[in-house]
């Protein structure tokens, strides 16, 4: 029966339409068919169909607005603060939005985790976004625990294998850009070379021992050969590397490409899909502070865990244990 939903909105200036487009690509939608440059077709995980009347609450000329529906879209999203930004980026106008809005119902004070805003997009498309911030926790409102991308005053430790330099020194000038882009100075990032993927975990774990780096980086390449050697090699590096980061509590970037061909490797090390040290490096950073967070937040529990106890004890009227006084001679 019912296959999809297809809404269609039209513009007269076909500049507009080619800044629509990379506005909804921006935001998450996927291009079905490749742009002619008259019309581009985009799809979006879920479609819904929404019928709205026009609160009183809502500004005259939002409700003007809306009366057009050819000229209205609206998109639910799993992060509107986010969407505000890159709309914001690409200065254009707001119509309403509901952190500003007041009303009787929901008086301005009033914190929610809903946000709903209308955009004036190019040829007159009115664009509302509305959703909740996928941070938040189901069913609590408490936002998830995340690491920033800034290194600055952070020490990383790189493990680099020499085997396969040709692709091993790409991944790590990759490691090296990332660190430097996320704020790392020069003389908080340590080098060491290993002759081969193997020993890696062993150095990894070496120097998070010492507690003196905030992340460590597992650069390598394995290729597969004609014999089992590849499976056997690529088994103890990931569980090395693994046992290490679980141990000593270190965060352990896995920047080690496992690869068929050679060819898959290049692609990996700064071609087709990106450089893998870049990213291992990225990732560093982020646990870094993630480890951070959770240390912070264990010590405000334990704190008021603490706190509750002496309460309870108050309560009770608990006494402490008095040393027995020795008699007076």
């Amino acid at each position: 029966m019912l296959k999809s939903l297809h809404i269609g909105r039209y513009v007269s200036d076909p500049k507009d339409l080619r800044v629509l487009a990379e506005f909804l690509r921006a935001i998450g939608f996927d291009a079905v068919d490749g742009e002619d440059g008259r019309s581009v077709v985009l799809s979006a995980p879920l479609a819904l169909l929404s019928l709205n009347s026009l609160a009183k609450e809502y500004p005259a000329e939002v409700r003007e607005r809306l009366k057009d529906v050819n000229r209205l879209l609206v998109i639910e999203v799993t992060n509107p603060d986010l969407v505000f930004e890159i709309a914001q980026k690409r200065k254009f106008k707001l119509l309403a939005d509901t952190n500003n809005l007041k009303t009787p119902t929901t008086p301005k004070t009033t914190k929610t985790n809903d946000r709903s805003f209308s955009l004036e997009l190019p040829g007159e498309i009115v664009l509302t976004i509305h959703g909740r911030a996928e941070e938040v926790a189901a069913g609590r409102g408490r936002p998830a625990l995340h690491g920033q991308l800034n290194a600055a005053g952070k020490r990383f430790a790189i493990v680099v294998s020499r085997f396969n330099s040709f692709i091993t020194e790409r991944l790590l000038q990759g490691a090296l850009d990332g660190l430097r882009r996320a704020g790392a100075e020069n003389e908080d990032i340590a080098l060491v070379r290993v002759p081969g993927s193997f020993e890696i975990p062993s150095a990894a774990r070496t120097l998070a021992e010492t507690k003196k780096y905030d992340a460590i980086i597992c650069l390598g390449c394995l290729l597969r050969g004609d014999t089992p050697h590849y499976d056997v090699i690529v088994n103890e590096v990931t569980r090395g590397i693994g046992q290490s980061a679980q141990e000593t509590g270190v965060p352990h970037a896995f920047g080690v490409l496992t690869c068929e061909t050679l060819e898959q490797a290049i692609d990996r090390a700064g071609l087709k899909m990106g450089n893998k040290g870049l990213e291992a490096a990225l990732a560093a950073v982020e646990m870094a502070n993630l480890k951070r967070v959770v240390s912070r937040q264990l010590s405000v529990v334990s704190k008021t865990d603490n706190r509750s106890k002496v309460s309870v004890g108050r309560k009770g009227k608990a006494t402490p244990v008095s040393k027995k006084r020795k008699p007076r001679s």
